[in-house]
């Protein structure tokens, strides 16, 4: 018979980690799974460990491939799953989850019948476990058989690997991981819960997501690297493409939503990188969110409070020094503000 459920774990010279990892898997009290591991072309001791774990724990087995990338790894370990599995996970390979998490998110879906199931996740690093930022609004209490229309701070829950997914949904779906991109989660996750009839959302945390801190910093945490700027703007751009080709008439409204948190949310997470680039960088965010913003509609933006408005004003009409000149000003305002609300909370205390 088949497991019950397919976790999918995408490796790329993870060495250093995957140890850890595949260790927080095959601890999982939840012990009836399969984990298809896919090596994407490592060129450090990474398979040599998958292979290791493999050979002693049947429930692991290794699928090998040239380098592709993330999406393509998850697309191909899906191509890889055990027939009639009936739920679908997707870890990264320098992460870890505590070991009650699909325990946990199963006996969630089997008594709620939903089409997935998201949960909580605290940031890792080498001094312990802190919340995550990222997901602290979505999680911040359980509600069982939602809607991202009914919790609209859904949509930022864009991540992949926080998720368990009805086999059965996912496949209908349709829908597979971009490849050639970094950000690659939101193509996929935003339209999940989009197209779910429920969702389950848990407060515990059942994922331990890592921040690298031993240089080698993945590179969605070089802040100022323009593909990482040019390819999340593009991550946006495919969730638009998808919600627009939708022929159902309440896809429009859920654009609408779309996009009004990309203009209050995400976008604005390019501007406190902005100061720190060199020109190159200004130009790409000029260029590429120009673009984006064109697309969503300059009439969209009237609707923000004044320094959205005045942001996006000057990046349309490429005034980058006066944008910096802005954002600088804005960064400087918040840094005093925190040393000032960091001061008084000692004092409290």
């Amino acid at each position: 018979m088949a497991p019950r459920l397919s976790v999918v774990v995408p490796i790329y010279n993870v060495e250093r980690y995957l140890g850890e990892c595949l260790d927080s898997i095959a601890a999982q009290t939840f012990e009836d799974f399969e984990c298809v591991m896919v090596d994407d072309g490592s060129t450090d001791d990474g398979p040599v460990i998958a292979k290791a774990y493999a050979a002693r724990d049947g429930r692991f087995r290794l699928v090998q491939q040239e380098n592709k990338g993330l999406g393509a790894a998850r697309n191909t370990g899906w191509r890889h799953l055990a027939p009639g599995t009936e739920y679908l996970a997707f870890v990264d390979s320098d992460d870890t989850l505590p070991p009650h998490a699909y325990q946990l998110m199963i006996s969630t879906l089997d008594e709620t019948g939903s089409d997935f199931v998201t949960g909580n996740a605290m940031r890792l690093r080498t001094t312990g476990l802190s919340p995550s930022h990222a997901h602290r609004r979505p999680f911040r209490e359980t509600r069982l058989r939602t809607h991202v229309s009914e919790l609209p701070a859904l949509v930022t829950d864009r991540t992949a690997w926080n998720k368990v997914y009805r086999r059965s949904f996912f496949d209908a779906a349709g829908i597979r991981y971009p490849e050639g991109i970094l950000y690659e989660d939101a193509p996929v996750s935003v339209p999940h819960h989009f197209l779910a009839e429920r969702v389950d959302v848990l407060a515990d945390p059942i994922y331990h997501w890592r921040v690298r801190e031993d240089g080698a910093l993945s590179i969605t945490q070089k802040k100022t690297d323009p593909r990482g700027l040019i390819d999340r703007v593009r991550s946006m751009e495919l969730v638009r493409e998808w919600l627009l080709a939708r022929p159902e008439p309440q896809f429009a409204s859920y654009l609408g939503a779309y996009d009004r948190n990309c203009l209050v949310e995400e976008i604005p997470m390019f501007f406190w990188s902005i100061p720190d680039g060199d020109r190159n960088y200004w130009e790409v965010y000029q260029r590429h969110v120009s673009r984006l913003l064109n697309a969503i509609g300059p009439e969209r933006i009237a609707d923000l409070n004044a320094q959205l408005r005045l942001k996006y004003r000057l990046t349309l009409t490429d005034a980058m020094n006066r944008f910096i000149a802005v954002q600088r000003l804005h960064r400087a305002v918040r840094r005093t503000r925190q040393a000032a609300a960091r001061r008084a909370a000692a004092v409290r205390r």
